[in-house]
């Protein structure tokens, strides 16, 4: 009987090259700061400068795997010229995950773009996806002999609402049809690297086959009443869509998104493994007409006396739906990766908690069967939040801005005793 993870179970943390690297000057996320719109990012954690720290803080908590990003901006400053001294940084990087004995599990695209390729469109642009893959394509050329862990895209789904439907992030935009465009497109992107990632490969000498996935954001979707049959239809179609119609996709090798169905892809199974980021539950109620709002809308927690705590993102803590989620994932038969899960707090006790309660869910996840190969917290450093700048706290190292001093909480050292003995 299974009592306690695997014993080459993935244990880590998670960063994104935009929230921790700093001055990422070329990017579209950049740009729009500068206009004012948003807090500036500036040096972030100082990252690209600090790694080595970093990383070994990391190999003094017990962790055996980290979720990084190499930033397309820095290495594709125009389109089709690629900057040697930058891949030559990232080779730097990842050699050093690998002298502490850190698998790196590489990210491609978390969120920003070339600002030469926002100015021709972005993702809207009908020939993104072959110019994303081309960048994914050399990608294996210049480092797939260091990585075989790729998470492609990060979070398709956030990125295609917050940006081109509800207007929160660059370059933002409020068009539904828009963001499925976008979603479309990111969807065609991430096949078309998937297939000449693979190529690429088999071309290159001293190139292990990688494993290619998605950083997929899932949510515990529950009715707002469960005895109401529109909102459980609500809750499912709203599922499907935000939850699976990414990677089923992928599978299927057809576009399975709304309004947007029925092109063919070029490859089916384009999934190796599947990343799930996880943080809260929703619950959702219909809306009159249904027809015209299939997924109905966000129902408030002060309507479910059941609702847990909320972090400071005002993000429901539900330790349970992580469970719910993974069980659910079984259904794609593929290795899972919970690539993002953690909480926005000034409370570090709150924390422990938190990684406690979700890891026994987890745990109770693994005991019953389901595949999971490793669990990244988010993040390994309180880093630059998006639009809500630095005032939201993740780390499990915290982060003096002004002198970039780490500091380790007591967390880390909880999830390096529960990484020590593989149970919680």
């Amino acid at each position: 009987m299974v009592t306690k993870f695997p014993d080459d179970f993935f244990w880590g943390a998670s960063t994104s090259s935009y929230q921790v690297e700093g001055d990422n000057f070329l990017s579209d996320w950049w740009e729009w700061e500068q206009s004012g719109a948003a807090s500036p990012s500036g040096k972030a954690c100082d990252h690209y400068n600090r790694f080595g720290e970093d990383f070994s803080l990391a190999k003094e908590l017990g962790h055996n795997a980290h979720r990084l990003g190499i930033e397309w901006s820095r290495l594709e400053k125009e389109e089709g010229v690629w900057d040697q001294t930058e891949w030559d940084h990232y080779k730097t990087v990842i050699n050093e995950l690998v002298k502490l004995d850190i698998t790196p599990i590489v990210t491609l695209n978390h969120f920003t773009i070339p600002t030469w390729l926002s100015r021709k469109g972005g993702w809207t642009n009908e020939r993104s996806p072959e110019i994303f893959a081309r960048f994914a394509s050399k990608a294996i050329e210049k480092l797939g002999n260091k990585v075989q862990y790729w998470i492609a895209i990060n979070e398709p789904n956030i990125l295609a609402i917050l940006a081109y439907f509800r207007g929160q992030w660059p370059p933002c935009k409020k068009n539904f049809d828009e963001a499925l465009l976008v979603l479309k497109n990111m969807l065609k992107g991430y096949v078309f690297a998937y297939r000449d990632m693979h190529e690429a490969a088999i071309r290159e000498d001293q190139i292990q086959p990688p494993k290619v996935g998605i950083a997929k954001a899932v949510t515990a979707f529950h009715p707002c009443s469960p005895y109401s049959i529109l909102d459980r239809l609500t809750t499912y179609n709203r599922a499907k869509f935000h939850n699976h119609s990414f990677i089923s996709s992928a599978i299927k090798g057809r576009v399975l998104l709304p309004r947007l169905g029925g092109e063919k892809l070029p490859i089916k199974n384009a999934v190796d493994f599947t990343g799930l980021n996880y943080y809260f539950r929703q619950f959702i109620h219909h809306q009159k007409p249904i027809s015209k709002n299939p997924f109905g809308e966000v129902c408030s927690l002060e309507h479910h006396t059941d609702a847990g705590p909320t972090t400071d993102m005002g993000w429901e803590i539900y330790p349970e739906g992580l469970y719910e989620v993974v069980k659910n994932f079984e259904r794609y038969d593929l290795p899972i990766l919970i690539t993002e899960n953690g909480l926005a707090t000034t409370d570090d006790s709150i924390r422990q908690r938190y990684i406690r309660d979700h890891l026994r869910q987890l745990l109770r996840a693994v005991k019953q069967g389901s595949p999971v190969i490793g669990y990244l917290h988010w993040s390994l450093l309180d880093n630059f939040e998006w639009d809500s700048g630095y005032t939201k706290h993740f780390g499990l190292l915290g982060v003096d801005y002004t002198s970039q001093k780490r500091i380790i909480r007591d967390s880390a050292k909880y999830y390096a005793e529960i990484i020590k003995t593989g149970t919680v």
